[in-house]
């Protein structure tokens, strides 16, 4: 008899998802079939994701996304689907799910000719793809919030029909999961308010396997060569705490340089370095092309310092916690954390590890981190802890018997 088939579901792409792809893998090490349904639309990415392909154990159908005359007639009929929307009190789950986002409903589709055992969606959109499909097939559904997503960006809470959908969407398909994920404490505490749900915590960890080999050793700073801060993201842009980085790293007696990697607009590339040549900062700012989701870590392992630096708004960005904190862990190196709730929460944890500031406090910062950097020792201690935490606690090697145990519950064994 085969193995039950599991359908993970995104709107966006393979290396935009680092939690898809965990679990995919680790539902081919358990014994599961899979298939992985995807949304390609920004070039640059696609090459990441044919390297994911290219050593991809699942079986997978990537769509192309509002491109060409289907595209734009998905574009046209959300347009009015928003209108309509905005106009009508008891919305029908289709007009919901075409008003949420374009893409969706050809999920839905696409996903529903899967012969899957099970739909796991992922990112909003996915979530009525997971449940269109999975009502077609007469079987069971899940979905990982990684974000909350009523408040995960600002236009999010500015435009009331976007609002309007997001929220129909999760009042009436969320209770219906038989799998949910939250990846943080605060975001599952937020689920349970609002929406009367109970998500597990699946954190954003990683596996050891990913870590460098051999851990790199903190070199000296001088000023020929200043110590790296470090920060990443799928996208470099505003809102993620980068100004108040750079206006402390400015007033820092420690010769620092600003390392980001990640897409950024020339735009944007432009309004930093500005940024950084108003602020006096003594090194430009040095932009690194985007990297494999399973290198992260070791990108960042000759870093002294790593940066997860998230703003207290949007609300989603207050109670997160991002792959960057456990990216770090996973290189071994010390970080500096912006004092959110869940980053402040999780700080105690972390102990040396994690250097937990009010960035807003620019010279304050900038003390802490001259302090810190200035101290071979601490420095050192910093190091062992990290790692210490990543082999003890925050793992996937650890944490995917979680997210395994509730596939089993629904689907049973795998064949492994």
């Amino acid at each position: 008899m085969p193995a039950p088939l599991i359908c993970l579901i995104t709107p966006g792409h393979l290396a935009s998802t680092p939690r898809l792809l965990k679990e995919a893998d680790a539902l081919i090490d358990a014994g599961y079939r899979v298939h992985v349904v995807y949304v390609s639309h920004h070039a640059p990415t696609e090459a990441l994701d044919r390297q994911i392909l290219l050593a991809a154990r699942w079986s997978s159908t990537g769509l192309n996304g509002l491109t060409g005359p289907a595209g734009l007639l998905r574009k046209l009929r959300r347009r009015f689907a928003r209108w309509r929307l905005a106009r009508t009190p008891n919305a029908t789950l289709t007009l919901v799910t075409h008003a949420q986002h374009a893409e969706a409903m050809l999920l839905a589709k696409v996903a529903s000719r899967i012969p899957a055992n099970f739909y796991l969606g992922h990112c909003l959109s996915a979530l009525p793809a997971a449940a269109w499909a999975a009502k077609e097939r007469g079987v069971p559904y899940g979905f990982d919030l990684e974000d909350f997503h009523d408040a995960e960006t600002e236009e999010a809470t500015r435009d009331p029909v976007s609002a309007k959908a997001g929220h129909i969407l999760q009042s009436r398909l969320l209770p219906a999961c038989r799998h949910l994920t939250a990846a943080s404490p605060l975001i599952a505490r937020k689920y349970s308010e609002v929406y009367q749900v109970q998500p597990s915590v699946i954190l954003n960890v990683f596996p050891l396997s990913q870590a460098p080999q051999p851990l790199s050793a903190p070199r000296p700073i001088t000023a020929q060569r200043p110590a790296c801060l470090y920060w990443f993201s799928q996208t470099v842009g505003p809102g993620r705490g980068l100004e108040s980085v750079i206006a402390i790293m400015a007033l820092m007696r420690t010769p620092v340089e600003l390392h980001l990697r990640g897409s950024a607009s020339p735009a944007y590339v432009e309004a930093l370095q500005a940024h950084a040549r108003s602020v006096g900062l003594s090194f430009p700012v040095r932009f690194l092309d985007p990297g494999a989701a399973t290198e992260m870590a070791r990108l960042a392992a000759n870093a002294d310092l790593g940066l997860s630096t998230e703003e207290s708004r949007p609300l989603n960005r207050d109670i997160c916690l991002t792959n960057k904190i456990f990216i770090y862990l996973l290189a071994g190196i010390p970080q500096l954390l912006s004092n959110t709730t869940a980053q402040s929460a999780l700080a105690g944890e972390l102990g040396e590890a994690g250097l937990l500031a009010n960035l807003a406090d620019i010279a304050g910062t900038a003390r802490l981190l001259d302090g810190f950097l200035s101290d071979p020792a601490r420095v050192r201690a910093a190091r062992k802890r990290a790692v210490e935490l990543t082999q003890s606690q925050f793992t996937w090697d650890l944490e995917k018997v979680k997210f395994l145990a509730s596939i089993r519950q629904i689907v049973g064994e795998g064949n492994s």
